[in-house]
């Protein structure tokens, strides 16, 4: 625990100022790009802060063009981790909670990132929407389907929403698996320890166009649910 508070204490000034810097930055800079380069330097420093490497494989799966990456979430490193190496600038589709953090909330925004309210419907459409739109432009989102971390590194079930963004912005789904950072900082426990994380990328699963809505949802979902669960370590 000790190791813990060690290491929030160094993260979260660190934090702060990376925000600030992309703020300040974004009015000179294209803000995405600037943000992006910002939350990647972030991510890598803040994973060496805790002595944790982190291996990519299966780039050779990534199509050209916007795509929407789902992946198991074991922790909180599991951002860090995917910002550090994905080798495309991506946007995160987060809870709102995360937009209200003074600094931190507005730099997201800055960065294109979408807020997503889970307990209105109606705004959780919208968001949807807009996220829709993002990626219609040209944006990769990533996205965790389970909705939150898993304590025993374990799926849970996944949420729709994510599949119904697939089909209305009508690109690939990749699916990502991410071994280890559950044993680095376990779900809901204020524990750190130093480890290694592996990213498996998967080939892409397409909207099958010739099915109804529900049935092309539930097609991916069961899709990328089998592709992220075939390397994951139990």
């Amino acid at each position: 625990m000790v190791r813990a508070y060690l290491y929030l204490a160094v993260f979260i000034p660190l934090t702060c100022i990376f925000s600030v810097s992309a703020i300040v930055s974004s009015f000179f800079i294209a803000s995405d790009r600037c943000f992006a380069w910002h939350a990647r330097l972030w991510g890598r420093l803040a994973l060496a802060l805790n002595q944790v490497s982190v291996t990519l494989s299966g780039v050779e799966h990534l199509p050209e063009g916007p795509v929407i990456f789902m992946s198991n979430h074991q922790s909180n490193f599991d951002i860090l981790a995917l910002l550090s190496l994905i080798p495309r600038r991506i946007y995160w589709i987060a809870k709102k909670e995360l937009f209200a953090i003074p600094v931190f909330g507005p730099a997201m925004r800055r960065g294109g990132y979408i807020p997503l309210d889970r307990g209105n419907g109606r705004k959780a459409l919208q968001s949807m929407d807009e996220a829709a739109a993002a990626i219609q432009q040209g944006k990769s989102v990533v996205l965790f389907p389970e909705g939150t971390r898993s304590p025993d590194c374990d799926l849970l079930p996944f949420k729709r929403g994510g599949f119904i963004l697939a089909r209305k912005a009508g690109v690939p789904v990749i699916p990502v698996t991410i071994n280890g950072s559950g044993k680095i900082n376990p779900a809901s426990q204020i524990l750190l320890y130093p480890g290694s994380i592996s990213i498996t990328i998967h080939p892409p699963v397409a909207v099958p166009g010739e099915l109804k809505r529900s049935d092309a949802e539930s097609w991916m979902m069961n899709n990328v649910r089998e592709e992220i669960e075939s390397v994951l370590e139990h």
